[in-house]
Order: structure tokens, then sequence, then C-alpha cells
């Protein structure tokens, strides 16, 4: 019976197959497939961007907005609100 016992310590605790390991790679997988998971949501945010940017009236739209493009012979006016102003403090 004591060498069942040392047996079952020895394999839960101090073995290299041991339990604790186990679960330590368990979490390890969990955490991995979390981020295939984010991952592959990002893949196709950016598939459907590209896809929206292959259109010429978007690119320009979003040229405009995101970098304050303009065209020749052309003013742009950047209007802040009261409450943009305060976030930026």
């Amino acid at each position: 019976m004591l060498i069942l016992i040392l047996f079952f310590v020895w394999m839960l605790f101090f073995d290299t197959n041991s339990y604790l390991i186990h679960r330590e790679l368990d979490k390890e997988i969990e955490g991995l497939k979390e981020n295939t998971e984010f991952y592959q949501e990002q893949i196709n945010q950016d598939k459907s961007f590209i896809e929206k940017m292959e259109d010429a009236e978007e690119m320009e739209k979003f040229a405009r907005e995101k970098y304050y493009l303009k065209k020749k012979n052309e003013d742009i006016y950047i209007i802040e609100h009261e409450d943009s102003i305060k976030q930026k403090k």
C-alpha cells in the first residue's frame, strides 16, 4: 500500500508528466486558442476593409477622414466639438 501511495504522489507532483504540468499546459492551450480566435476575427476585419478599399470612392473617403488629404484648390476645415476638446485635456 505504501508503494502505491508513493507511486501516486510521484506521478502527481514529481514526474515530468505530472498532473500539475498537464494542467499548466492545458491553460496555455486554452490561451492560444483564444489568441487564434482573436486573430481570426482581425483577419476577417482586415479582409473586409481591403475589399471595401478596392472601391475608389471609399478609398478617397477613408483618405480624407483619416489623413485629412485634399484635392488641389480645396480647403479643409476641421470642426471640433467641446466634448472632444475636453477629452484631449
